[in-house]
């Protein structure tokens, strides 16, 4: 190594997001040098624009509509949501854009912290471009962690410039209530969305270009939301598709032109229509990958390629699964791999192992904050099939035989499924939709995970009068 001392480190993570956090957490528990790069806010992408900010403007969405569900609490409200207060309470959880406190935390736990753009600069070195107009080279004894998460996927239609488009970041961080919202897409950032602004007020009108929403899920998932949303005023529009913007002026509106010839004004119009990686012009060239692809990484979290044994890469950036917390669990898998091989230790990596992220094929949990809540862990029952696995979907009605869902909201509507493996007798995968399902979901998930056999879940006995009594209805309905 050319570097000096100070320049060489055991592990140099690139970017400083929940995931890079994380990882440097991990190699630090092991008293291993760390450095960390971050060239925009300590913190990353969740923590400003994304998990953070948009839960604390659903919050007051869906608490007010929960009220508004209980017979002597509905009378209690008398009027709309208080925007002002509700971007207040958004400001002061992403601490108004400050990361101070984050960075705070990096340094607190013995990494060093660069601020400025990392790229590669061959095997196990990266250079900083610092914001001073000086390049640090860094060089890695063990391992370089690629962390940089992703962006927005904005798709080339005419006229999406001058429109000048929100993505994920202005939808979270503007504090002004359009007249008119147009969302496209509709997977979980795009009912999210349209649930939060038409609760603050807007018109919204959703587009969806697949048949229905949400449409990864089970299929009554998209059909159940889209029936809440339509309740609460927002137009839901499936299978159209956007072919043209028109904005003729700065300050006016936007003509939305849908490729069957029909169009609609909107005052803003928000793309949550996926997402790219944040892999351009980070040196993946250096080191024999193609610039701005998806990296693709082995179980334990290297990346997949000759010589870059010493490559891993976590989070949102190798694709597998783009929630928070499925990359803050590569994270900490990866951390350990790294620890363990930094120690001369042999890493096991068979499936299930401490060393492997299984769960990102398995057994990946994610909740969809709308009203109502979606929520799902594992695999529907058609790519369970797909699969070629013998199964057996068994659904409930949750309104209708589970008493605690009664008292939580009066004509509750929801449904549960739970897909059966039943050549091996073990949960594939499990879907709720109802107010407060989300809660419900880490049970699924450690069932689902676990490969806990049916008959021992008979002796996990849900509290009465809860939501979680949906458990023992599935299993009734399973035995029949």
């Amino acid at each position: 190594m050319n570097g000096t001392t100070d320049n060489v480190f055991d592990v140099i993570i690139m970017g400083a997001g929940p995931v890079g956090k994380t990882v440097a957490d991990r190699a630090r528990a092991a008293e291993l040098k760390v450095a960390v790069v971050e060239q925009e806010l300590v913190g990353g992408d969740c923590a400003y624009w994304g998990c953070i900010p948009s839960k604390a403007m659903l919050r007051p969405v869906i608490a007010l509509a929960d009220t508004c569900r209980v017979d002597g609490a509905r009378d209690a409200v008398s009027g709309p949501l208080n925007a002002p207060g509700v971007f207040g309470r958004r400001d002061r959880y992403v601490a108004n854009w400050d990361d101070d406190r984050q960075a705070h935390l990096v340094k607190e736990i013995g990494a060093e912290l660069f601020r400025g753009h990392a790229r590669l600069d061959g095997a196990r070195r990266v250079a900083v471009a610092t914001p001073y107009d000086q390049v640090v080279v860094l060089e890695a004894r063990h391992a370089v962690v690629v962390c940089t998460g992703s962006r927005a996927a904005i798709p080339d239609i005419p006229g999406i410039a001058a429109a000048r488009a929100w993505t994920n970041r202005e939808a979270t961080e503007s504090s002004a209530v359009p007249d008119r919202l147009a969302v496209i897409g509709g997977g979980p950032q795009g009912v999210e969305m349209a649930t939060a602004w038409r609760g603050l007020g807007a018109s919204v009108t959703l587009l969806e270009p697949e048949g229905r929403l949400l449409h990864r899920m089970e299929p009554f998932v998209g059909e159940l939301v889209a029936e809440a949303l339509g309740r609460a005023g927002v137009e839901v529009r499936t299978g159209v598709s956007v072919g043209e913007l028109q904005r003729r002026r700065p300050a006016g509106p936007t003509t939305v032109v849908l490729e069957d010839g029909s169009e609609f004004e909107a005052d803003e119009v928000l793309f949550a229509t996926g997402r790219a990686p944040n892999t351009v012009e980070i040196g993946l060239e250096t080191v024999g990958l193609l610039s701005g692809s998806w990296l693709e990484i082995a179980d334990d979290g290297r990346v997949l390629g000759p010589d870059l044994g010493w490559l891993y890469a976590a989070g949102d950036v190798n694709h597998r699964a783009l929630l928070t917390h499925q990359g803050k669990y590569q994270a900490r898998i990866i951390g350990d791999v790294i620890c363990a091989r930094a120690a001369g230790q042999e890493v096991e990596t068979v499936p299930w192992s401490a060393h492997t992220a299984t769960a990102d094929t398995f057994a990946v949990p994610q909740v969809v904050f709308t009203d109502p809540e979606a929520a799902a862990v594992g695999v529907t029952a058609a790519q369970a099939e797909r699969a070629g696995r013998r199964v057996r979907a068994v659904d409930v009605e949750i309104g209708e035989v589970v008493v605690g869902a009664k008292l939580y909201a009066d004509g509750y509507q929801g449904r549960a499924r739970m897909v059966v493996d039943l050549d091996d007798n073990v949960l594939l995968g499990v879907t709720f939709v109802g107010p407060g399902v989300g809660e419900l979901l880490h049970s699924a998930t450690v069932a689902v995970a676990g490969r806990v056999p049916v008959d021992r879940l008979w002796h996990a006995v849900p509290c009465f009068p809860t939501i979680s009594e949906v458990w023992l209805r599935l299993l009734e309905a399973y035995r029949g």
